[in-house]
C-alpha cells in the first residue's frame, strides 16, 4: 500500500502547534525550561537557518542570472524590473499609511501608555546613516567576492544584473557561461529541495525558543503595540495582497494564502526573508508565477519589498513618541511615509534588520532614539510578523508582474 505523504505547509503547521506548545510547556518550568530550549532546541535551528543563509548567495546569484536569460531580451528584463519596483514602492507607501491610521486610533484611545518606568530606555546604538547617495555607491561593489563572502544582498543583485546582461549581449560566444549558469543552477535547486525538507525542524525549535523565552512575560505590558502592529500586518495583506493578486493575477484569495503558507510560516519563525527565498519561490511556482519572473522578483524583493517593515517603523515610531510625551503632528506623519518608504529599501533581508531603520526614522524625527530601548525586548515578535508579511508581498508581486508580462506578450 502507498502511505501519502504529508504535505511540507502541513508539516510546518503541526511543528508550529508543537513548538508553541513545547515552548509554553518548558516557559513554565522557570529557568530551567527556558535553559533547555536555548541549550537543546536553538540550536537545531540556528544549524537549519545556517544552512540557509549557505545557500541564500547562490540560489540569488544563479536564480536572477538564469531569470535574466530565460526572458531573451533586456526590453524584458527593463519591463519587469519597472513593474517590479513600482508595485513595491506603492504598496509599502500603502503599508507606511495603514501603519499610522492604526497606530494613531491605539494612541489616541489611550491604549499606549508610558512604559518607562516599568521597563527603562535600554542603550541601544544604532549603526551610522551616511545619506542616500553613500547608500547608492555602495550598491555598487568594488570587489565582488566580497559582496558573497558578506552576503551583501544588493550587490550581489547588482552583479546579477551585470552578468546576466552580459552573457545575453554576448549571444553565440557567451554559450558556454550560459550552459554553466543552467547547469549550477539546477544543482542549487536541488541543494534547496533536501534544506527545505529539513524546514519543519528549524520551526519547531525556534518556535519552542521563543515562545519559552518570550511568550507570556513579553506579551504582558506590550500585548496591545504588539497587536496594533499585527493588525496592520492582517490588514495589509488581505486587503492590498490578496486585492492585488486577484485583481491583477485573478488569483482566489483563499488559494493564495494556501499556497503561500509554507513561505509564510518559514518566513514567520525565520523572520528573514532572504532565508525564506528557496520557499518562496517554490509557493510562487505552485500559483503559476513563470520561472523567470520569480526567479528576477523574489530575490529582489526579499532586499526591497519591507511593507512589514514599513508598519512595523510607523507602529513602534507613535508608540514611542507617546511614551516619550511627544505629540507627532500631520507634517511629521508625512515626514515618517516618506521616510519608512524610503529607508524600507534599504533594509537587508535578514533578522533584526528593522531595527536599525527605525533608530533612522526616530532620528529624523528628533525623538530620543535611547527610547527604542522600550521594544528592544520584543522585536523578535515584531520581525516575525513583518517578515510574514514581506515575504506574502513579494509571492503577490511574482503572480501579478508574471500576469502583466502575460498579457503584454498577448498583445
Amino acid at each position: 500500500m502507498n502511505k501519502k505523504k504529508v504535505s511540507l505547509p502541513l508539516q510546518i503547521g503541526i511543528a508550529l502547534v508543537l513548538g508553541i506548545l513545547v515552548g509554553f510547556a518548558c516557559g513554565a518550568m522557570g529557568d530551567t525550561g527556558k535553559s533547555f530550549t536555548a541549550a537543546y532546541l536553538k540550536p537545531f535551528g540556528d544549524i537549519f537557518v545556517n544552512l540557509l543563509k549557505f545557500i541564500v548567495v547562490p540560489v540569488v546569484l544563479l536564480s536572477m542570472i538564469d531569470g535574466i536569460l530565460s526572458m531573451g531580451d533586456m526590453k524584458k528584463v527593463g519591463s519587469v524590473g519597472i513593474k517590479t519596483v513600482g508595485y513595491f514602492l506603492v504598496t509599502t507607501a500603502i503599508a507606511c499609511i495603514i501603519g499610522l491610521v492604526f497606530a494613531n486610533i491605539f494612541a489616541g484611545a489611550g491604549f499606549f501608555p508610558d512604559l518607562s518606568q516599568e521597563l527603562g530606555a535600554a542603550e541601544y546604538t544604532p549603526k551610522e546613516f551616511k545619506g542616500f547617495m553613500s547608500v547608492l555607491v555602495d550598491i555598487f561593489p568594488s570587489n565582488m567576492w566580497s559582496s558573497f563572502v558578506n552576503a551583501n544582498m544588493l550587490q550581489v543583485i547588482v552583479v546579477s544584473l551585470f552578468f546576466g546582461g552580459s552573457i545575453m549581449v554576448a549571444g553565440e560566444r557567451g554559450k558556454l557561461c550560459r550552459d554553466i549558469v543552467s547547469s549550477f543552477y539546477a544543482v542549487i535547486e536541488k541543494l534547496m529541495e533536501f534544506v527545505i525538507s529539513l524546514s519543519p525542524i528549524g520551526v519547531f525549535t525556534y518556535m519552542a525558543w521563543v515562545t519559552a523565552t518570550q511568550g507570556a512575560e513579553i506579551l504582558g505590558s506590550l500585548a496591545l503595540v504588539i497587536g496594533c502592529a499585527y493588525l496592520g500586518y492582517i490588514v495589509h495583506a488581505v486587503v492590498v495582497y490578496s486585492l492585488s493578486a486577484q485583481v491583477f493575477a485573478g488569483m482566489n484569495p483563499i488559494k493564495f494564502f494556501k499556497s503561500a503558507f509554507a513561505a509564510m510560516m518559514f518566513a514567520f519563525t525565520s523572520t528573514s526573508s532572504a532565508a525564506t527565498l528557496p520557499v518562496s519561490k517554490e509557493c510562487a511556482r505552485e500559483l503559476g508565477a513563470k520561472d523567470d519572473i520569480a526567479a528576477f522578483v523574489l530575490p529582489l524583493g526579499s532586499t526591497i519589498n519591507m511593507d512589514g517593515t514599513a508598519i512595523y517603523q510607523c507602529v513602534a515610531t507613535v508608540f514611542i513618541a507617546s511614551c516619550a510625551n511627544i505629540h507627532l503632528t500631520i507634517g511629521q506623519m508625512v515626514i515618517v511615509v516618506v521616510t519608512a518608504t524610503l529607508a524600507s529599501i534599504g533594509t537587508a533581508g535578514v533578522s533584526g534588520a528593522g531595527m536599525i531603520m527605525l533608530a533612522m526614522v526616530l532620528e529624523t524625527l528628533g525623538i530620543p532614539v535611547a527610547y527604542i530601548g522600550l521594544i528592544v525586548a520584543v522585536d523578535r515578535i515584531f520581525d516575525m510578523g513583518r517578515t510574514c508579511l514581506n515575504v506574502t508581498g513579494d509571492i503577490a508581486c511574482s503572480l501579478c508582474v508574471s500576469k502583466w508580462e502575460g498579457k503584454k506578450v498577448r498583445s
